[in-house]
């Protein structure tokens, strides 16, 4: 058997790996892509549940590198949902013909770094092997979902899903008995749609999160048109903002404003929907004080929905502070719990004690029969899918054996020890900071820069320096030490073993990031080894 071999080899396809496949073929290179999925779209393939939707607006939440693909697309709501967003996906992939540059149903399995011919030997699930130059991983921050590990799962006669795998097919939810479990983004868009239709709801929350509404609505086809006159300058300016889209736009602290100032501030974002919730006012992620006004007013306006006040108060999140964990964006979240057939079950004071024939059963021996279990519990972050691969260096180790006390990147696209390996949008970047979309392209952009500038100068193999990866890590460390967010326990925050914690993405915006990504380019990438 031969084994052939290509220049880059892109792990996942989507919006990343959809970008990165046209854009090093672009660039003259041999490419291959390896998806596991029977499609392309990546989260928006798999998170098929009900009333899934971007929490972004659709017009900042999509490709912006070609004038032509921006202007061939129409989106028909504010939030695009999960079914329209797969199809734009679809159309892009279609559209520059991507297809049949990728390997569906193929899981990448083993990845070795071969040294003396500076390639990556890999193995994948269909048991054919490839050879690679460099090793591209799209495979998303939040794709690795949690399998639910409940005792008697495999006695319980009812059916369950995840919200994170939803399968391609009917889930029958009139008429039945639904339990949901969690209570994070994926839950609160599910739950009110779930409500609708299920004879009974009940829901098992362990932490409240905030929620504000979506206030979705139908695309705003004027402000399309003005975008499409001028694409790449709107690309431009999206990547001169902190997060790469609209949301969090420049403010002043709070204490800029009085009482009547503050209050009009709170209700037009609460009115307006969306994000901007938690960035309402400059010092809200580093002030207290600021923060617990904020979160005092969305729990308020849970007491003001939610008509049963014991109901509310269980709903009402006080064990971190509003912008720490991500902003949930509903549709009738709150208001569902109005509901006759709708259930609130705290299992923080009466956790689940195992799963049986016909349902739930609570530690206090309560048992609820149900006919389906949506389990929505989240994922394994940030390396969680290459955690699954038998990546090996020179030496045996894997990429993440030396990040024990938080992870170890330059720019949060390489690890020392490992060659010609990038990992997009990943730790030490914006990362889910940032919009995902301009994110990825700005990291395809980038490595596809440096091959270019290896390939003109002869060089074969590229990492960063150790040197050079722990300023990194420091400068990031240092950004998000003032933070709240970096007190809160949650995904993006790496927690040892003494208690302290490393946050795990770039949290001094996509802007500043830029500005220092783009200058090791032009320096010719200092901080990296090129051999």
């Amino acid at each position: 058997m031969t084994t052939e071999t290509f220049d880059v080899v892109v792990v996942g396809a989507g919006m990343g790996g959809i970008y990165a496949l046209h854009r090093y073929r672009e660039q003259g290179l041999k490419v291959l892509g390896l998806e596991g999925a029977p499609g392309v779209g990546g989260v928006w393939f798999h998170n098929r549940y009900p009333g899934a939707r971007v929490d972004l607006e659709s017009v900042d939440y999509c490709f912006y590198f070609s004038q032509e693909i921006f202007n061939e697309w129409t989106w028909t709501e504010r939030n695009a949902s999960q079914p329209e967003l797969l199809r734009y996906l679809n159309f892009v992939t279609d559209r520059l013909d991507l297809r049949r540059l990728i390997q569906f149903e193929t899981w990448l399995t083993a990845a070795q770094w071969d040294a003396e011919s500076a390639e990556w030997a890999l193995t994948t699930s269909s048991g054919a092997q490839f050879r690679t130059r460099f090793l591209v991983m799209a495979t998303g921050n939040l794709s690795a979902a949690r399998a639910p590990a409940f005792e008697g799962l495999d006695s319980y006669k009812g059916e369950w899903v995840r919200t994170s795998h939803w399968p391609d097919r009917e889930v029958k939810i009139a008429g039945r008995r639904v339990a949901v479990i969690g209570t994070g983004s994926s839950a609160v868009q599910a739950i009110p749609v779930i409500a609708e239709q299920a004879e009974h709801l009940t829901v098992f929350q362990r932490s409240p999160n905030y929620s504000v509404p979506a206030c979705n609505r139908p695309a705003d086809l004027a402000r399309l048109d003005e975008i499409r006159a001028r694409v790449p300058e709107v690309r431009k300016e999206l990547f001169a903002t902190v997060g790469a889209s609209n949301v969090m736009l420049p403010s002043a602290p709070m204490a800029d404003y009085d009482e009547a100032g503050i209050q009009a501030r709170l209700e037009a974002q609460w009115n307006s929907g969306g994000h901007g919730m938690s960035y309402l006012f400059a010092d809200q992620g580093r002030n207290e004080e600021t923060n617990f006004t904020v979160a005092e007013f969305v729990r308020n306006k849970i007491r003001s929905i939610v008509n049963d006040p014991e109901v509310a108060e269980a709903l009402c999140p006080y064990d971190h502070a509003i912008g720490t964990r991500r902003l949930c964006v509903d549709t009738n979240y709150y208001a569902t719990y109005n509901r006759e057939n709708v259930s609130l079950v705290n299992v923080r004071d009466n956790p689940i004690a195992r799963i049986s024939e016909t349902g739930i059963v609570l530690e206090d021996g309560q048992s609820i029969d149900v006919d389906l279990i949506v389990f929505a519990l989240g994922f394994h972050p940030f390396t969680g899918a290459w955690d699954r691969i038998d990546i090996r260096n020179e030496k045996g180790e894997a990429p993440t054996d030396q990040w024990r006390q938080g992870p170890k990147t330059l720019l949060g696209l390489a690890t020392n020890g490992f060659p010609n390996f990038f990992f997009l949008t990943g730790p030490g970047s914006p990362s889910v900071l940032a919009n995902l979309f301009l994110m990825n392209e700005y990291h395809v952009d980038w490595v596809g820069d440096l091959i270019a500038h290896m390939d003109s100068n002869g060089y074969r193999a590229v990492e960063p320096t150790v040197k050079a990866q722990e300023r990194w890590s420091a400068h990031v460390a240092e950004v998000a030490a003032p933070t709240i967010r970096l007190k809160t326990r949650n995904y993006m925050v790496h927690r040892n073993e003494d208690g302290s914690g490393v946050f795990i993405p770039y949290i001094g915006g996509f802007k500043r990031y830029a500005d220092q990504a783009d200058a090791v380019a032009a320096e010719g990438y200092p901080g990296f080894i090129l051999s």
